[in-house]
């Protein structure tokens, strides 16, 4: 006997009545929305400690190579922002609150904040926060599976950023260390 797909259209419109105060969250949410959410801000942390470590690292670039690198630097300083403006706007719709608080800001990231020292130093620094970074949305991506298949779908649209951002980093880090090539 096959599954039903759907539930019929009164049950459909009578449970979007219910709660309508909780938006976007209804009644087939399957996710546990405390966890989620505090997953949520440990990411947010995660992103706005990369922005801020790409950004030191685009004002301080220097040396020969330091002008394409640091475009490199402040092109993926803004894509973690726009992960961090994704990642605020989900933990609304899911009823809970961006925490933006930097007291506690390291503590709450699962990247660390590394300065660096040259520029091969930096891009180690920034690809190592990258792999962290990797790790922690794969784990994310499997824990949300299909209990929140929104916030899932869009942890693993950040973890494909991420990843061609580990990338790019390992390219430049193979061409500034020699020492490093595969």
């Amino acid at each position: 006997m096959a599954e039903e797909f759907l539930s019929d259209i009164k049950t459909l419109r009578a449970r979007a009545r219910l709660h309508i105060e909780n938006g976007a969250v209804t009644e087939g949410y399957r996710g546990d929305k405390e966890t989620v959410v505090r997953l949520l801000n440990e990411a947010l942390a995660t992103e706005i400690v990369c922005v801020l470590r790409y950004k030191r690292h685009y004002f301080m670039a220097q040396g020969i190579h330091s002008q394409a690198v640091a475009a490199e630097f402040l092109e993926h300083a803004n894509e973690e922002q726009v992960h961090a403006d994704q990642i605020a706007a989900r933990i609304v719709q899911l009823g809970g609150a961006p925490n933006f608080n930097p007291e506690g800001l390291l503590t709450r990231s699962h990247a660390e904040y590394v300065e660096g020292e040259t520029l091969v130093d930096m891009i180690k620094e920034d690809l190592v926060a990258e792999r962290i970074a990797i790790d922690s949305y794969s784990e994310m991506a499997r824990y949300f599976g299909d209990k929140d298949p929104t916030t899932r779908r869009m942890v693993e649209g950040i973890l494909a950023m991420e990843e061609q951002h580990a990338d790019d980093l390992a390219s430049l880090l193979a061409t500034l260390d020699p020492t490093k090539k595969g």
